[in-house]
């Protein structure tokens, strides 16, 4: 397949680039800068339609990090440059003769909520936080595709466990020198997902064409925040004695750290696990110990 992927130079977008080519796959990379296939503005609503003719999949991972204090501004960028690269995307997707196959659009898992002790699958509605309002306007934003014919899925992803980026690398320096420990109370769930997974999961959604709409792309055995410590603790070999307590978190990061790092989101990907695909890491202790290794 011809493939374009917008946010390829991301750690998701890299990595993906290299596993679809890998595949056999021809990679066309929509991004900003001068390195890119493909050049685009989201903000100004500019993308070439002529240059994306012959795409059969566009995999768009485009979007501001949440992992910075929420200013104003910055919540903004958050919402803004997901909706506004998500709807050029479709609309550009849309309008191609011919028209592409699927869209796969990442999503999150914090389109669920503080959602506490609760099971969340693809069929769980919507929580009413800042992130919630965020993933529905995100994945409403593909409309134009999902009109047009085009199999378009929503990629919820949890927390990417890899040494190359993301929040495991942040965490790494306080656990190696045994300084980790839980956020908070620790009882909050978190959904997590092997970076490996992530490649396989976007390689098995382009081609089985029966998934499509919101798909969680998470492991199958979420773990509480206490739990995740602990495994996290025992890959790097040293113990994990100091807690952090939830008012200095949010002390530190205001309330990026109520929307992110304190909020329970026990969520299953029921869907890709009845179209039966394998994870390669399905617990968190063999996850863990692959990303700190590699």
């Amino acid at each position: 397949m011809r493939i374009g992927i917008a946010g390829a130079s991301g750690l998701l977008g890299r990595e993906l680039t290299t596993a679809l080519r890998a595949a056999g796959h021809a990679v066309v990379r929509i991004g900003r800068g001068r390195d890119s296939d493909i050049v685009w503005n989201p903000a100004a609503n500019q993308l070439d339609a002529a240059s994306c003719a012959g795409i059969d999949a566009f995999v768009n991972l485009a979007g501001a990090s949440v992992g910075e204090r929420w200013t104003p501004a910055h919540k903004r960028a958050i919402r803004e440059s997901r909706v506004q690269a998500t709807a050029l995307i479709a609309r550009t997707a849309a309008a191609l003769a011919p028209r592409p196959r699927v869209l796969i659009n990442a999503s999150a898992v914090g389109i669920y909520g503080d959602a506490g002790d609760t099971t969340c699958d693809e069929a769980t509605p919507a929580g009413r936080d800042f992130l919630s309002d965020v993933g529905v306007a995100w994945e409403r934003a593909a409309d134009p595709a999902r009109a047009a014919g085009i199999r378009t899925i929503h990629l919820r992803l949890g927390v990417v466990l890899s040494r190359q980026g993301g929040a495991l690398p942040r965490m790494l320096p306080a656990f190696k020198l045994g300084a980790g420990g839980s956020l908070g109370g620790g009882r909050q769930w978190m959904s997590w997902v092997a970076l490996e997974d992530v490649l396989g999961i976007v390689r098995f959604a382009l081609e089985h064409d029966e998934l499509s709409g919101p798909v969680n792309a998470v492991a199958p055995t979420p773990v509480t925040n206490a739990e995740f410590t602990r495994a996290l603790a025992r890959a790097v070999h040293r113990p994990a004695l100091f807690p952090v307590p939830a008012l200095a978190l949010k002390l530190m990061f205001g309330e990026m750290a109520e929307g992110t790092l304190l909020v329970s989101q026990r969520v299953v990907p029921r869907r890709l696990l009845a179209a039966g695909y394998p994870f390669r890491f399905p617990d968190l202790d063999s996850a863990l110990r692959a990303a700190v290794t590699t």
